[in-house]
C-alpha cells in the first residue's frame, strides 16, 4: 500500500476506497487507526451509494464486524467504480478566469469527461500522442448519491451529495481552445481524471467550502486555493445541474480549479513524460502522479 494512503490527520472519520489491480479492485473502508478493513459488498458504485451501502458500512465499522485486509503492496483504484458520467465545471475560480483570461462566468460553464478516464490516485497520468499543452488542476470532486432531478434548494442539493474526493481534472490546452468545438476533446483522453484515494462521507467532511487544495510538480507549489473562493459552491452547482441534466448515483462532478495552471503561467511549463504531480485537499487525503507518453 501506497504509504501516503494513511490519514493524516486523527479522528477523520470513515473512508471508503477500492484497492488491487485495474480491474480486480476490492471494495475496503479505512478505520480510525488506518488499518484497512473488507466492507463486504461487492463493489463501490451508484447500487451501493443508493441502496444505503454506506450506513451499512459504517454500522458494521462500529461493531468491529469488518475483517482487516493486508494491504502491503495494493495499489489504489479510484474510490468509486467506473461513473455514469463525470460532469465539470469550467471557470469556477475568478483567479482562474483571470489566468486564463476569461470573465467571471454569470452562470456555470459546464462540460463533461468521458467516464473512462478515470484512474486511480497513483496511477500513470499519459499525455496524448502530439501533445504540447497538457496541463494539471486540482479539485474538489463530489460524489452523487441519489437520484436528482429540478432540485428546488441549496438543502435539497447537499442532501444528494454521497461524499468528496481529489480529482486532477487534466487537460490538454490545445485540443480544448484551438482545435474547434467542445472543450471536452481536450478534456478526455485517457487517464485523465486521476480519482482518490478516498470518498469521504459528506457529513464526514462538513463544510466544503472551507478546504484548502495544492498542486506540486516536480517538487515546486503551483497551485495554493481554498474551495471558499469558488465562484458557484457546491450546493449552488449540484442544484443548477439538476436543471439541465438527471443527477444519478456515482456520477463525479469535478468543481473547478484555483490558478497556477500551466497555461497561465510564464513559459507555460506544460507536463512532460517523467514530470510528477502530487496533489491534496485538506481532509481528503493525497494524490501523486508520473507523467508517461501515450
Amino acid at each position: 500500500m501506497n504509504r501516503d494512503i494513511r490519514c493524516i490527520c486523527e479522528g477523520c472519520g470513515v473512508k471508503l476506497l477500492r484497492v488491487g489491480p485495474v480491474g480486480q479492485e476490492r471494495p475496503v473502508v479505512m478505520d480510525d487507526a488506518g488499518n484497512l478493513r473488507d466492507i463486504g459488498e461487492p463493489e463501490i458504485d451508484g447500487a451501493f451509494l443508493a441502496s444505503g451501502g454506506v450506513a451499512r458500512v459504517r454500522d458494521a465499522l462500529e461493531r468491529g464486524a469488518l475483517p482487516v485486509v493486508d494491504a502491503e503492496g495494493l495499489r489504489i483504484g479510484a474510490p468509486i467504480a467506473r461513473p455514469g458520467k463525470i460532469v465539470c465545471i469550467g471557470l469556477n475560480y475568478s483567479d482562474h478566469a483571470a489566468e486564463s483570461g476569461q470573465d467571471v462566468p454569470a452562470e456555470p460553464v459546464v462540460f463533461m469527461k468521458a467516464a473512462n478516464t478515470m484512474v486511480g490516485p497513483y496511477d500513470e497520468v499519459l499525455v496524448p500522442r502530439g501533445s504540447v499543452k497538457t496541463d494539471w488542476e486540482v479539485e474538489l470532486a463530489v460524489v452523487i448519491g441519489q437520484e436528482a432531478r429540478y432540485l428546488g434548494s441549496r438543502e435539497e442539493a447537499l442532501g444528494v451529495i454521497a461524499g468528496y474526493a481529489i480529482s486532477n481534472d487534466v487537460s490538454e490546452r490545445e485540443f480544448q481552445l484551438e482545435r474547434g468545438g467542445q472543450w471536452d476533446k481536450g478534456k478526455s483522453c485517457e487517464t485523465f481524471n486521476p480519482l482518490g484515494p478516498w470518498l469521504v462521507t459528506a457529513d464526514e467532511v462538513g463544510d466544503p467550502q472551507s478546504l484548502p487544495l495544492r498542486l506540486w510538480v516536480n517538487g515546486e507549489l503551483r497551485q495554493d486555493g481554498d474551495t471558499k473562493n469558488m465562484i458557484f459552491d457546491v450546493a449552488e452547482i449540484v442544484r443548477y445541474l439538476s436543471q439541465f441534466m438527471v443527477l444519478e448515483p456515482g456520477d463525479v462532478i469535478n468543481t473547478g480549479t484555483p490558478a497556477g495552471v500551466a497555461m497561465g503561467m510564464p513559459g507555460q511549463p506544460y507536463l512532460r513524460e517523467g514530470d510528477v504531480m502530487e496533489l491534496e485537499i485538506e481532509g481528503l487525503g493525497r494524490q501523486r502522479q508520473m507523467a508517461g507518453q501515450a
